[in-house]
């Protein structure tokens, strides 16, 4: 089933998400269903709390949008971050039509859990990496655009203004 994905400024992406304490057949539901609104959205992660739910979940698959054969879906990840920092251009399917640089970490070693309770890592670079770190940020409640410069950030949040102003 396609969800509806929170758009900025609702307040809703700006809450930390609480840990996943069982895999319920309600969190594989949830799981598939994000998977489902990703790849219609042709987006290559997504974050429970884009979709209204403030749980540590995350779908991810950079192969597409043609491609898409390389899904994870990680319960509870977490990140440790190396490398150098580098500068990436960046989209998100709740801040729509907007892309900036962000800087980001080179490398990160996510571990989590998969929706079997097992556990899984891996090494992540170039836009793996990237895609981590995004999706994660969303489950503390951070958007790429909180790591942008304050004035890029005024410029959005008045186009956003005036466009909610015209409707």
């Amino acid at each position: 089933m396609l969800l509806p994905i929170l758009q900025y400024p609702d307040p809703r992406l700006l809450q930390k998400a609480e840990p996943v304490t069982e895999v319920t057949p309600e969190i594989r539901e949830l799981a598939a269903d994000m998977v489902e609104t990703m790849y219609a959205r042709d987006g290559i992660g997504l974050a429970a709390p884009q979709v209204g739910v403030p749980l540590r979940l995350v779908v991810i698959d950079i192969s597409g949008p043609d491609a898409r054969e390389d899904l994870r879906i990680l319960v509870n990840p977490r990140l440790t971050l190396s490398g150098a920092s580098q500068e990436c251009e960046e989209g998100c399917l709740s801040v729509n039509s907007y892309r900036a640089k962000v800087e980001r970490r080179e490398f990160a070693r996510v571990e989590a859990q998969d929706l079997d309770g097992n556990m899984l890592s891996f090494d992540a670079d170039g836009l793996l990496a990237v895609c981590a770190q995004h999706e994660c940020d969303h489950l503390d409640g951070v958007l790429f655009i909180d790591h942008i410069s304050r004035l890029k950030r005024q410029m959005l949040d008045r186009k956003l203004n005036k466009k909610a102003s015209a409707k």
